[in-house]
């Protein structure tokens, strides 16, 4: 009998064991959690860190990044105002400001990613299509180069500048103040939009080079 309450002893220890580990958990100083309870969201966002706990076995411990993250858009091909098709390579950095409506509408990661591409994407093709070239290239509009006498002797077009109106860093902030407020209604908050790269179109560079 003796032996049998032993065993029944260790066995209460560790069922209870199992049942506390089950219901306690962390929350990291990069972490934000969202506590789902078949699939329901149970109670507030949980954004400080330390130990908590949850109801062991039925509630789920969903979790979400404070950082700062990072968003690198694809290669896309797209018109200036002028018709010139370029390669436009776009980066961000974005945060999840509001966990709850994130979870909601996006679920994860990677469907955020998903959703920057659509709407980045598409702001920066608007801007892009309504300006022409020279003010994606350029990013200061009194840019002064270095002349060569004898170039410009024969021609005095050399050196010479075209004007421009805004330049890439004003286009930047259109397609940023454009996005951010559509991807705040995802619980993001927009925090910067560069243009990476630009290049011509593959077609464009061979007629260049012939």
């Amino acid at each position: 009998m003796k032996a049998l309450a032993s065993v029944f002893g260790i066995f209460i220890l560790v069922a209870a064991a199992i049942v506390l580990n089950a219901a306690l958990y962390t929350v990291d100083e990069t972490e934000q959690v969202i506590v789902t309870r078949f699939q329901q969201v149970v109670g507030q966002p949980i954004r400080e860190p330390g130990l908590k706990f949850k109801v062991p076995f039925v509630d789920k411990v969903n979790r979400f990044s404070k950082m700062v993250m990072e968003w690198d858009g694809p290669s896309a091909v797209m018109p200036t105002r002028e018709k010139v098709n370029i390669v436009v390579n776009t980066f961000a950095r974005w945060q999840i400001k509001d966990p709850l409506v994130f979870f909601q509408k996006l679920r994860d990661e990677r469907s955020a990613q998903s959703r920057l591409n659509d709407i980045l994407g598409s702001e920066t093709r608007k801007v892009v299509a309504s300006h022409d070239f020279i003010e994606v290239v350029r990013s200061t509009k009194n840019r002064t180069v270095v002349k060569d006498a004898t170039l410009v002797a024969a021609d005095s077009r050399v050196g010479n500048l075209p004007p421009i109106q805004l330049g890439r860093p004003a286009l930047e902030k259109l397609i940023f103040d454009s996005a951010k407020p559509k991807i705040a209604a995802f619980g993001i908050e927009l925090l910067d939009v560069r243009i990476k790269r630009i290049n011509y179109n593959p077609d464009v560079l061979r007629t260049i080079y012939d």
